[in-house]
């Protein structure tokens, strides 16, 4: 990965919605902690323009802060060293890319006399706490949980950078009035509702509007049978609102030349058939004057936001060139030359042992939880008599590059072609993913396989979900029994469909539904929905439900009909089917399993703060170790 593309993945954090965001810790002086390069400027540099000297190295970094044992697994120990080495192999060429590149920017920074303090990068935490309604202690414990970010880590790593660059960048990312207010209209504007046909071929499309123009009643069953758009079709063509200035100008525009009911010819956007029907047009409305100043800041930031992105690239590729940035880390070579060292910034070193400690910082606990189950696990192997052998490596390779779609022509799994993408495209070592992906996987199904019993009743339910009929229906979902009762009462009134999708478009709280007339992809049976499929199929074509309480909402459904099941012999899919439901069936026995280790063994997590038997936060969440298809960890 690039240095530019890992900083712009990194800025996207910052704005991150409030289930995934940032426990108001003090933060240290941003513009002092955050070039690792300054610790190595006690050793002299070399001179400019000279290669530094072999052996030199910089002074340790502060790991003598983590304790020498970080975990304890049932009288086992797990060092801080081996943490460490663990953590730069895996993410060491990332965590260094990330170092180099704040000392960039740090010195691009003092060039123009630029200064983050303090002071600006706790108030920016402030300000995007308060965007997503939460308080900064909040917003920083949510985003420590959620995405394994500690304060000091998103202080450091993401908002003194992204202030730092937008500061940078500042004539490049201003936003003017007029754009601002064009999105304003855009949001604010009129609307229209269309359903569509798309189609690949011409002479289809030509005959279809034949069909639709003679009868424009036919053109919702005409979408859902023949559209090539498999989200439309599902709800019989039906698109979302259509706003000005919202994406495809040519699909806009005739859109909003159509009056309600009537049908486009057909036109071409990109190499696809396109024919419209109008559902109708929605007048704009106005935003409330006391929200237009929140409104303005939320499209300015994003705005803002995205120019940055493009403003970054520019920016690191004239810093780039203007500098000399040398990784050792991941060149074995120089590795052997410099072992104490991480990279070199314009002859400046900075230390392996701060790049140690930046990569425990950000990727130690995950890694710790790895290496904890990695223990659990060979000691499950031993107490078992299992062994986890080359061939059940390849399975499970095979398996791998099955799920994630990589087959050969003659149908196996191209295992090949799986483990480039990972080396190549993932950056992911292979040794590394066959002991943190691999392996985990392959021992985990072994030690669960004689937990899983298949019944028939399991197949039969497997086949009804998968091949037996679907109930189509459309639904009103209200937050509330008395809102819901409402709308039951005044559908009975009028039981049609037309009316029910009427009330679904006027009171419905769940999006899809609301914008879809209250239609929703069919329902089959066993899908995971209980009571609403139970519903759904006892209901004949006509009716209305009762008013249905569905987790914390209360849902009504109209039925209008069933689909005609796909096959009607179970033996034909039985195998199938039966594969199906082991793999689903061993997946859940795997986690329950990793599960019950974690449960009864005694184990101290020092990084993670927790002594006790089972502590809920170390979970069976390593790569491989959870019973899902063994793909490589996002780096």
């Amino acid at each position: 990965m690039s240095r530019r593309i890992l900083f712009r993945s990194l800025l996207v954090v910052s704005t991150l919605s409030s289930a995934t965001l940032l426990a108001q810790q003090p933060l240290k002086n941003i513009t002092q902690t955050t070039p690792a390069a300054k610790a190595g400027q006690t050793t002299p540099a070399a001179k400019a323009g000279q290669a530094p000297a072999t052996g030199a190295a910089a002074p340790a970094g502060p790991l003598d802060k983590i304790p020498m044992v970080v975990a304890v697994i049932d009288g086992q120990t797990i060092s801080r060293d081996k943490i460490a080495d663990a953590c730069i192999k895996r993410f060491g060429t990332v965590v260094l890319d990330n170092l180099l590149n704040k000392q960039l920017i740090l010195q691009a920074c003092e060039a123009k006399g630029i200064k983050i303090t303090q002071a600006d990068v706790n108030n920016e935490i402030d300000r995007v706490a308060s965007k997503v309604n939460l308080s900064t202690k909040l917003f920083l414990e949510t985003l420590e949980k959620e995405r394994d970010i500690s304060p000091q880590q998103y202080a450091s790593e993401i908002v003194w950078p992204m202030l730092a660059l937008r500061a940078l960048a500042a004539d490049k990312i201003n936003v003017t009035p007029q754009e601002v207010d064009s999105i304003i209209q855009s949001e604010y504007g009129p609307k229209v509702q269309v359903r569509m046909i798309l189609v690949s071929q011409a002479e289809k499309a030509q005959d279809l509007y034949r069909q639709v123009l003679a009868q424009p009643e036919i053109f919702r069953r005409v979408a859902k049978e023949h559209s090539e758009d498999g989200a439309s079709a599902s709800v019989e063509g039906l698109l979302p609102p259509i706003r000005h200035n919202s994406g495809d100008d040519k699909l806009e525009q005739i859109a909003f030349q159509l009056k309600e009911n009537e049908i486009s010819p057909v036109f071409k956007v990109g190499e696809m058939n396109v024919i419209l029907q109008c559902v109708r047009h929605f007048p704009p409305t106005t935003p409330d004057p006391q929200f237009l100043p929140a409104i303005k800041e939320r499209i300015i930031d994003q705005l803002r936001d995205v120019r940055l992105g493009k403003a970054a690239d520019e920016l690191f590729a004239v810093l780039q060139k203007n500098s000399k940035v040398t990784a050792v880390i991941g060149n074995p070579e120089l590795e052997k030359q410099y072992p104490n060292v991480a990279g070199f910034i314009n002859n400046q070193p900075v230390a392996r042992d701060q790049l140690a400690k930046d990569c425990i910082d950000r990727h130690g606990r995950s890694v710790l939880r790895g290496e904890i189950n990695r223990v659990l696990l060979v000691e499950a192997l031993k107490k078992a008599n299992i062994t986890v052998t080359d061939a059940d490596l390849s399975a499970e390779l095979a398996a791998a590059a099955d799920a994630m779609g990589y087959l050969k022509s003659d149908g196996k799994p191209d295992v090949e072609g799986w483990l480039n993408v990972v080396m190549k495209e993932e950056k992911v070592n292979y040794d590394i993913y066959i002991q943190d992906a691999v392996w985990p996987n392959a021992a985990l199904k072994k030690l669960a396989a004689g937990d899983v019993q298949i019944t028939d009743e399991d197949v039969q339910k497997g086949y009804e979900a998968n091949f037996g009929p679907r109930a189509e229906v459309l639904v009103a979902v209200l937050s509330n029994q008395r809102d819901a009762e409402n709308v039951f009462r005044q559908a009975r009134q009028s039981l049609t469909e037309k009316n029910f999708g009427e009330l679904a478009a006027k009171y419905s709280v769940e999006p899809v539904s609301r914008s879809n007339y209250g239609k929703i992809p069919p329902i089959r049976r066993h899908g995971g929905m209980p009571t609403i499929e139970k519903e759904a199929f006892a209901l004949k074509a006509g009716e209305i439900s009762g008013v249905i309480a569905w987790n914390d909402q209360f849902c009504i459904l109209y039925k209008q009909g069933e689909t005609k099941p796909i096959l009607q012999e179970l033996a034909a899919v039985k195998d199938e089917i039966y594969r199906e439901i082991r793999a689903k069936k061993l997946n859940v026995a795997m986690r329950k399993k990793m599960d019950a280790m974690l449960k009864n063994t005694p184990i101290e997590n020092f990084l993670e703060g927790s002594v006790s038997m089972g502590s809920p936060v170390v979970q069976a969440s390593a790569a491989g170790a959870n019973g899902q298809p063994v793909k490589p960890a996002n780096r």
